[in-house]
């Protein structure tokens, strides 16, 4: 298989899991004891034969270089605790020497090499390109007449003051949203959603609320006047709005290390939002990448927490920049021997100011803290510079942020000294997702 030195950590592999039953499950076959038959490839595969409930064994094949995986087993989790068992094996050195593969693994990785070699077909032009600008041209009406709407929506709110929104309920704003849903304005119905469960957030929330309706009534003016937009930020509002983005953007190759993975849940429930963090080690640019779960299944991609991944990332338009799709791989994924490279607390703040001059939407920017030392208080947790007299504060859960454990877990790693941080910096301050603990290259993903 591939060198030592590339392999994961444990920590790593289990990063992977879609939930803790998994997690535990998946250590579980860590062992030798289900598994019939193990092997693997200096290509970066490794597949096995582990006994399940069943008259047959389940079969499990891993591609390290996506990483991706196939198991005949029943579960609708991604990666099941068969591929997790099988990867812990692989990261111990457990699957015995290079081999050739059985023919159920073989198959599926010959499938998977061609399909990779194939190349990327050009773009063809739309058959009928009169038709589909007057289908464009309808839908445009369409959201303008949305944008009508929900700025008398926003004009009630007002109107009526924010006193009673709390007795109001969530279900005129989920009717608002169907509208917005009707007028083919996705991205505007799932920031009235958004809107409509401020009331239930908690302390300070008429403030929150009138920050969000006064972001909505942004957008809705933006896209009233697009026509004499930038180019950038005619594409970031038309993004906002939900429209398909128009045209390629840049394509970027690189060494892209991945820093944060983490789901969130819409608030219906019936979508589930994987959001990627990565930065190219060469040019130093971050990508968000996302990908999608319907209800019951969690999202298909999945990357551990500290990899290196040699690819090449294709940028959406607008959105400052950070949207992008994951393109082709040229290498397997290896760790990373070092620790990012941080910046204070003011240039956090900075680089923030800089990212909502080109995407006044924009909730967070992905930013490499360090060093510095977290401090819980009376009014919340800081993260304070280890040398400088400045702080951003942690938003509490309900805010937005993720679990209160996350900010525990972060204390034990530091011990009270300084460590690394990665996380997003936004108007609420700065929401940790890994950290590096001191003297040690190895990321620990934040609950």
């Amino acid at each position: 298989m591939t060198d030592p030195g590339d392999r994961w950590t444990a920590e790593q592999v289990l990063n992977l899991a879609p939930d803790d039953a998994s997690r535990k499950a998946g250590s579980r076959l860590g062992g030798a004891g289900p598994w019939l038959q193990i092997g693997g490839s200096a290509s970066g595969s490794a597949w096995g034969l582990c006994k399940g409930s069943g008259s047959h064994p389940y079969r499990t094949v891993v591609d390290l270089t996506g990483p991706a995986y196939k198991c005949s087993c029943p579960s609708r989790k991604f990666p099941c605790k068969h591929a997790l068992g099988l990867l812990l094996l692989w990261s111990a050195e457990g699957v015995g020497e290079p081999g050739e593969a059985p023919e159920w693994a073989a198959q599926w990785l010959a499938d998977r090499a061609a399909k990779a070699a194939q190349p990327a077909g050009p773009r063809t032009a739309p058959a009928d390109e009169e038709g589909a600008r007057r289908r464009a041209e309808r839908r445009a009406a369409r959201v303008g007449a949305g944008v009508t709407e929900l700025e008398q929506r926003l004009a009630d709110l007002l109107r009526g003051g924010l006193a009673g929104q709390e007795q109001a309920g969530y279900a005129g704003w989920e009717e608002t949203a169907a509208r917005m849903v009707d007028a083919q304005a996705p991205g505007l119905a799932g920031r009235v959603r958004e809107l409509g469960t401020i009331p239930s957030c908690g302390p300070g929330w008429p403030a929150r609320m009138l920050e969000e309706a006064a972001l909505l009534h942004l957008l809705d003016r933006a896209w009233w006047g697009v026509a004499g937009l930038p180019e950038e930020l005619a594409a970031t509002v038309r993004s906002r709005v939900g429209l398909p983005a128009s045209g390629e953007g840049e394509a970027v190759r690189d060494r892209w290390l991945v820093l944060a993975q983490y789901d969130t849940v819409s608030p219906d429930g019936r979508l589930t939002t994987r959001r990627i963090w990565l930065r190219g080690l060469a040019g130093g640019r971050p990508a968000l990448v996302l990908d999608f779960g319907p209800p019951g299944r969690p999202p298909g991609l999945a990357l551990p927490v500290g990899l290196v991944l040699e690819a090449e990332m294709h940028f959406r338009p607008g959105s400052a920049g950070l949207r992008a799709d994951l393109g082709e791989r040229f290498a397997a994924a290896a760790p990373c021997t070092e620790v990012p490279v941080a910046v204070s607390t003011e240039a956090a703040l900075e680089a923030y100011g800089t990212a909502l001059r080109e995407d006044p939407w924009l909730e967070s920017w992905p930013v490499v803290l360090g060093p510095v030392i977290p401090i819980p208080g009376e009014l919340g947790w800081q993260l304070a510079d280890a040398e400088g007299a400045s702080a951003l504060p942690v938003p509490l859960p309900g805010g937005g942020s993720r679990s209160r454990g996350g900010l525990w877990q972060l204390a034990a790693l530091s011990g009270g000294g300084p460590v690394t941080v990665f996380g997003e910096c936004g108007h609420r301050g700065f929401t940790p997702l890994t950290a590096w603990p001191p003297d040690s290259t190895e990321p620990v993903a934040l609950a």
